[in-house]
C-alpha cells in the first residue's frame, strides 16, 4: 500500500469490523451461565440470545441515516461508544432484562457498523486497492470471531462468573476504536457532497495530491448531474438505481442461502449427524474458524488483481461441487470417507471456497456500486437484506434439517449457488480498478 494514510484509517475503521465478529461470537462462551444465572426457560433463552441479532437488523436498517446526516467519522464514534456500552452494562448488570438491553445496543453496533465502514473506506481509497481496502473488514470480523473463541477459552474458570469477564473484555477494543477514530478525517465525498468542498479537498490531497483537484472536479461533476436527474430528493427506489439497488439486494441474499450462517452457527450440530462424537465435533467447528480465517486472508491478496466478477465465478463452481457432495454423503447415509471425516472435510473446502468469494466480496461490491447521494442508502438497503436473511436462516435451518434431513436441505443450498453462478455470468459487473464516479457512469441509468 503506497498511501499509509489510507492504510491507517482504513485499518482503524476496519476495527469496527473486529468488534462486530468479537461480539457476534463471544455470547457461545456465556449463554449457558446465563440461563442458569436467571433461569430462563428455553424461549426466554432463545430469545436473551438472539436479541442481538435482533438489534443487528435495526441497525442495518437504519444505519444509513446517521451516515448521511451526521457523517461516516461521526457514525463510526457512537458506533464504538454503543460498543462499550454494551460490553460494559452486560457485564455489570443483575437484571436480565438490562442485560438484554445492552446485548441489543451491542446489535445495533453490529448492524450500523455493517453500513458505515466498508462505506467510509470504500470513500477514501483509490481504485486499485479498494479492494484490498474494504476486504479488510471483513477480514477482522473474522479475526474477531477467533479472538473471542480463543477469549473465552481463556477466561473459562477464572471465577463463579467467568462470563462476566468474557463478555466484558470488549471494552478494552471499543475503547481503542473510540480514541483512533478522533485520528481520522470525514469521508472527503461525504463533505463535498454537503458543499464543504476545501474540506474535501484537503482530505483528497492527502490521500493523492496529484490526483486530487481532478478527483474534487469528478465528484462535484458527478454529484451535479445527480441534482438534476433527481426530482423530489434522492429516492433509492428512484428509476436510475433501479440496477444497483438490484444488483445489492441478489447479491445479499445469495450470500446467505449459500447456507454459511447456517453451517457456522450449527456446525457441531451437523457434524454429530453424520455420527461424529461430540467432542470431535467441536474440534471441527474450530477448524472451520481457522480454514475462514486464513483464506480470508487469501482472497484480499487477489481481489484487485483478479477481480470481484472472477472470485464469484470461482467460489460458485466450488460452492456447487461442496453442498452437492455434501447433500449426496446424506442422501446415501455414507460418511465413511476420511476416516468418518467426510462432511467436516467437505465443510472445510465449503469454508475456503465462501470465504475466497462471497465472504471477501459481498462488503466490497456493494459498497462500490451505489452513486453518491444515495451510498448510505444503498449500503443499508444491501447490509439489512443480508442480516434479515441472516436471521430466515438460522432461525429456519434446525427445523428443515429435522423435518427434510441434512440431503434435501444441502441440495437446496446447493441449487441456490448454481444460481448465483447464473447470477455472477449474466449480471454481475467488474468493479475493480474503476474509481467510484466512474462506476455511478456504468452502473445507473441516464
Amino acid at each position: 500500500m503506497k498511501n499509509s494514510n489510507v492504510f491507517f484509517w482504513s485499518l482503524v475503521v476496519a476495527l469496527g469490523g473486529f468488534l462486530f465478529g468479537f461480539d457476534t461470537a463471544v455470547i457461545s462462551g456465556a449463554e449457558k451461565a446465563i440461563q442458569q444465572v436467571w433461569r430462563l426457560s428455553p424461549v426466554e433463552h432463545g430469545f436473551t440470545i438472539s436479541i442481538a441479532l435482533i438489534g443487528t437488523v435495526f441497525g442495518a436498517v437504519f444505519g444509513g441515516i446517521p451516515s448521511d446526516k451526521l457523517g461516516r467519522r461521526q457514525t463510526l464514534i457512537w458506533i464504538a461508544v454503543l460498543y462499550f456500552v454494551s460490553a460494559l452494562g452486560a457485564a455489570l448488570t443483575s437484571s436480565w432484562v438490562a442485560f438484554m438491553v445492552f446485548r441489543f445496543l451491542g446489535g445495533l453496533g453490529v448492524g450500523a457498523s455493517s453500513v458505515t465502514a466498508p462505506l467510509y473506506i470504500s470513500e477514501v481509497s483509490p481504485p486499485e486497492s479498494r479492494g484490498r481496502m474494504v476486504s479488510m473488514f471483513q477480514f477482522n470480523i473474522v479475526l474477531g470471531i477467533l479472538v473471542a473463541y480463543l477469549s473465552n477459552y481463556l477466561l473459562t474458570g477464572v471465577g463463579e462468573q467467568d462470563w462476566r469477564w468474557m463478555l466484558g473484555v470488549q471494552v478494552l477494543p471499543a475503547a481503542v476504536f473510540f480514541l483512533l477514530l478522533f485520528r481520522v478525517p470525514e469521508s472527503p465525498r461525504w463533505l463535498i457532497g454537503r458543499g464543504r468542498v476545501e474540506e474535501g479537498r484537503r482530505v483528497l490531497h492527502l490521500i493523492n495530491p496529484a490526483q486530487a483537484d481532478q478527483d474534487v472536479t469528478s465528484i462535484l461533476t458527478t454529484n451535479a448531474a445527480d441534482e438534476a436527474r433527481s426530482t423530489g430528493g434522492h429516492s433509492l427506489f428512484a428509476r436510475q438505481y433501479r440496477g444497483p439497488v438490484l444488483l445489492a439486494v441478489l447479491f445479499a441474499v445469495f450470500n446467505q442461502v449459500s447456507g454459511i450462517n447456517a453451517i457456522i452457527y450449527f456446525a457441531p450440530r451437523i457434524f454429530e449427524m453424520t455420527g461424529l462424537g461430540k467432542g470431535s465435533a467441536l474440534l471441527s467447528s474450530a477448524g472451520l474458524g481457522l480454514v475462514n480465517f486464513a483464506f480470508t486472508l487469501l482472497a484480499r491478496q487477489f481481489i484487485d488483481r483478479f477481480g470481484r466478477r472472477k472470485l464469484m465465478l470461482i467460489g460458485s463452481y466450488g460452492l456447487i461441487g461442496t453442498l452437492g457432495l455434501v447433500a449426496w454423503a446424506f442422501y446415501r447415509q455414507d460418511f465413511s470417507a476420511f476416516g468418518g471425516m467426510l462432511v467436516p472435510v467437505l465443510l472445510f473446502v465449503y469454508i475456503a471456497f465462501f470465504a475466497f468469494s462471497q465472504g471477501a466480496v459481498i462488503w466490497v461490491f456493494i459498497s462500490e456500486i451505489f452513486p453518491n447521494p444515495v451510498r448510505a442508502k444503498g449500503q443499508a438497503l444491501g447490509s439489512s437484506t443480508h442480516w434479515v436473511m441472516a436471521a430466515i436462516i438460522a432461525f429456519t435451518f434446525p427445523y428443515f434439517a429435522e423435518k427434510l434431513g441434512g440431503g434435501n436441505t444441502f441440495a437446496f443450498f446447493c441449487a441456490m449457488m448454481v444460481l448465483q453462478l447464473l447470477f455472477v455470468w449474466r449480471l454481475m459487473p467488474e468493479t475493480k480498478g474503476a474509481s467510484l464516479e466512474q462506476l455511478e457512469k456504468t452502473l445507473v441509468l441516464h
